[in-house]
């Protein structure tokens, strides 16, 4: 009869459908199989040795609650999790290792227990007690221990049909991921996908993917998750874990960030972070960003191995997403900036040629005519078409100087920019100082210094719309791979969010340089000017 009651009971465990209602139903029908007053499964941690879970019945949730935290690994308890084999006995109360039990936890004397193995793993124990009319038998022991061998069985089934069901949702993601790639050409949008998947593909409470700043540490690019407000923008010390995986291109898993040692604990806690991942974002062996994930959801914030497997994969897709959108933007900038170049070579020249050859033939004219005329009226209008004729022919000059200066392609950068600087005070801007540090008579290729002239002449051009700046200055280094150029004044200044949305003409100045390949740091304060700080990489 108890038999047919247990195939009927391992039938009824294994027809549900999750494992949280598999294990409900396992405690249910063990109390009832061995007639106990009370029954629990308890789930195990990774380490073996605690419990993180318990499920119960013929407690209410007021006493769960007057109970408190979970069983610890002492007592009698300790025994069946260390020995990982039946215990059985009349009166806990009275033995040895017994502890006491908590305040507001019912009386218990009888007592049986019975370890659950997956794969031959102690998965959890099944805890049995205050058996009905007395202590538990031999044959309460086999049917309890019969019961724990279907349930470990079950949960094998189950695990293996969640697998499957998880593996979905991950080719899923990843497919979501992969057409992402082939629609989405905005790199920002792109990454918060990235972040978004991830974080739900793996159950993170945060996302977030972090690039190279030009302070030698890395920015927060895109977050996404619980309370990542402000997190956008954040510079991660170049001292910091993020920073040490972006220089070894290796992934980490840190499961308590309170005792690793090579973790910034300042950001950790704007972060609120305990556990995480970190993947660098790596692309032909070089990387590009990081991306980390912090406290995954649940009661242990702790990520597993294939949490990180899987968040290596994301990267991976990630790294090669990003490049083959910053690729595409590119060259698109690219094109358009070469466009706009040859339409202004071409107008300058007109403009040179063929607009001063006529202003400067009006003006020999009007010489001609002024040196015969007798009658004072004509003179005074000879001297008056003479001064505007003057006046067009400089602000013509001043139009071929700011569409293609004459400088930049005969004598290269260097002249170029001072006479940019010189021009704009003339026109009533700020003062313009300009340090120059290049080899002498070293020439740049036409597309970086035509690029470089661009960027310094839209910067200044800000300075004088926006700044309110006395002075200005112009600093370019000749490094041994890179050039550095900084563009700072004394300003009014603003502040990072009108940056981030391209306030004060900051989006041309963003595309130049990402059409060089160059890294631009933008450092501001209100009431204390500003500083584009721009480096670029040369042969």
């Amino acid at each position: 009869m108890r038999l047919r009651e247990l195939v009927e009971a391992s039938v009824t465990v294994g027809a549900e459908a999750s494992l949280a209602d598999a294990l409900q139903t396992t405690v249910e029908v063990a109390a009832r199989l061995v007639s106990a007053r009370y029954a629990a499964l308890g789930i195990l941690d990774r380490t073996g040795s605690h419990l993180e879970r318990l499920v119960t019945t013929g407690i209410d949730d007021a006493t769960r609650a007057r109970i408190g935290d979970l069983p610890s690994d002492h007592g009698i308890l300790r025994v069946l999790l260390r020995d990982a084999r039946p215990v059985r006995v009349a009166d806990v109360t009275k033995e040895r290792q017994f502890f006491g039990f908590p305040p507001g936890h019912p009386m218990m004397r009888s007592f049986l227990g019975v370890p659950i193995f997956v794969r031959g793993v102690v998965y959890g124990d099944l805890y049995l007690a205050e058996k009905e009319g007395g202590e538990f038998t031999h044959e309460d022991e086999e049917l309890a221990t019969l019961l724990a061998i279907q349930t470990g069985i079950t949960i094998e089934k189950m695990r293996i049909h969640e697998g499957a069901v998880n593996w979905i949702r991950q080719l899923e993601a990843l497919d979501a991921l992969t057409q992402s790639v082939l629609e989405e050409r905005d790199v920002s949008r792109l990454l918060s996908l990235i972040a978004r998947h991830l974080r739900e593909l793996i159950g993170a409470r945060r996302v977030l993917i972090s690039l190279p700043a030009s302070s030698g540490g890395l920015r927060v690019a895109v977050a996404d998750g619980e309370d990542v407000e402000g997190l956008i923008g954040y510079d991660i010390p170049a001292d910091s874990k993020h920073a040490r995986v972006f220089a070894r291109g290796r992934s980490e898993r840190i499961d308590s960030i309170l005792e690793d040692p090579e973790t910034n604990q300042v950001m950790a806690r704007r972060v609120g972070s305990m556990a995480a991942i970190l993947v660098p974002l790596v692309f032909h062996g070089d990387a590009i960003g990081v991306v980390s994930a912090f406290n995954k959801d649940g009661a242990d914030p702790r990520f597993t191995d294939h949490d990180l497997r899987l968040a290596e994969a994301f990267g991976a897709r990630a790294a090669l997403a990003v490049h083959l959108s910053e690729r595409v933007a590119r060259e698109t900038v690219d094109a358009i900036l070469a466009a706009q170049e040859g339409e202004r070579s071409r107008i300058a020249r007109e403009l040179h040629d063929e607009t001063g050859s006529a202003l400067t033939a009006i003006l020999l004219g009007l010489a001609g005519i002024e040196s015969t005329a007798t009658l004072s009226e004509a003179r005074a209008a000879s001297t008056t078409l003479r001064d505007t004729a003057r006046s067009a022919l400089e602000s013509v000059g001043r139009l071929a100087f700011a569409l293609r200066p004459a400088a930049l392609d005969e004598f290269g950068l260097v002249p170029a920019l001072k006479g940019l600087g010189g021009a704009l005070q003339d026109l009533g801007g700020p003062k313009v100082v300009c340090e120059i540090d290049l080899p002498a008579g070293v020439r740049l290729p036409a597309d970086l210094e035509t690029a470089l002239f661009r960027i310094t002449q839209e910067a200044l051009t800000n300075v004088v719309k926006h700044a309110e700046a006395e002075t200005a200055r112009v600093t370019l280094t000749f490094r041994k791979r890179s050039l550095l150029l900084v563009i700072e004044d004394d300003g009014r200044g603003f502040s990072r969010t009108q940056s981030n949305h391209g306030g004060f003409g900051l989006v041309g100045v963003r595309e130049r340089v990402a059409s060089i390949n160059g890294a631009l740091d933008i450092e501001s304060t209100c009431g204390a000017g500003t500083r584009l700080t721009i480096e670029v990489p040369h042969a």
